[in-house]
């Protein structure tokens, strides 16, 4: 399940699911109309509009996962659908006959090289993403503020202490809320 951060300004507003920040962000605008408030995907960084007209219900309704309708039960003949995609794959004679000796045959054998080979770079991808993350959070909301440019140099470069050195004027919440963001992004265990 996806979270999200909303902020009011440079003041954290809420964090948690769509319809916990929504309704914090709902709350704070019928207080406050037009109150500065942005609301970020915590996975991605982006920032993320909700609709927040109507009553808390409509608010709440919008966002509601859609129940997906359920396809009638008919059973064609072939293979089940597993959702695969068929697409034009280009390959040498030797990796055409080494994949044609392969129990269960070339497409069995490519799912799962293709499965092992994103379990062996999931570290290195969980760090991009957080770096990717971090930046587009600190881009959109701090990316005004003094040693900005030096702060991402250090995120991509992995250099954790001079990241912590050149945000730590930075506003609290916004400086927390991106220091967690970062977290996996420096994390070398």
């Amino acid at each position: 399940m996806s979270s999200f951060t909303g902020f009011h300004g440079e003041k954290f507003l809420a964090s948690g699911t769509a319809t916990e920040v929504a309704l914090a962000a709902k709350a704070l605008l019928s207080d406050y109309p037009g109150a500065d408030v942005l609301i970020f995907n915590d996975a991605t960084g982006r920032q993320t509009d909700f609709n927040l007209t109507g009553s808390e219900a409509e608010v709440l309704e919008r966002l509601a996962p859609k129940p997906q309708e359920a396809a009638p039960e008919k059973r064609a003949p072939g293979r089940p659908k597993l959702g695969v995609v068929a697409r034009e794959i280009t390959l040498l004679p030797r990796q055409w006959e080494w994949l044609s000796e392969q129990p269960g045959g070339a497409s069995a054998t490519l799912r799962k090289l293709v499965d092992a080979a994103r379990t062996a770079d999931m570290p290195r991808e969980q760090i991009r993403r957080a770096k990717t993350a971090a930046d587009r959070f600190m881009m959109a909301m701090l990316g005004d503020k003094p040693g900005y440019e030096e702060a991402a140099r250090a995120l991509y470069a992995g250099d954790a202490k001079t990241f912590k050195s050149r945000i730590s004027n930075w506003p609290k919440d916004l400086r927390t809320h991106l220091e967690r963001l970062a977290a996996p992004a420096f994390d070398t265990n």
